[in-house]
C-alpha cells in the first residue's frame, strides 16, 4: 500500500461504490473508476487497483457483483474492464 494509501482510503472507496450505486437504477452498473475518480479527485489513477480490491471487499459480503459483457464474473479471473452492480436475487 502506498504511503499516501491510509485503510481509511479503502473504507471512503467501499462506502462510494455503494453511494454511486443507490443513485442509480437498480439494475445499472459503475466502473471502479467512478468511485476512485469520486474519492481521488485528480489522483484518481492511483486509486485503481485500491477500488478493484473495495469492490471485491463487497462482493464478499455479498454486497455487489463484479461483471463483464453484463454477466457475472469472478474478479480474480476478470481481465480487463469490469463493472460493478448490486447483487441480483
Amino acid at each position: 500500500m502506498p504511503a499516501d494509501q491510509t485503510p481509511d482510503i479503502d473504507e471512503r472507496l467501499e462506502a462510494k461504490i455503494l453511494e454511486l450505486l443507490d443513485k442509480r437504477a437498480p439494475t445499472s452498473t459503475i466502473c471502479p473508476s467512478d468511485a476512485a475518480r469520486a474519492v481521488g479527485d485528480d489522483d484518481w489513477r492511483g486509486l485503481m487497483d485500491a477500488s478493484r480490491s473495495a469492490a471485491a471487499r463487497l462482493v464478499a459480503r455479498g454486497e455487489v457483483e463484479i461483471t463483464q459483457g453484463g454477466e457475472p464474473v469472478d474478479l480474480a479471473a476478470a481481465r480487463g474492464p469490469i463493472r460493478i452492480r448490486r447483487l441480483r436475487p
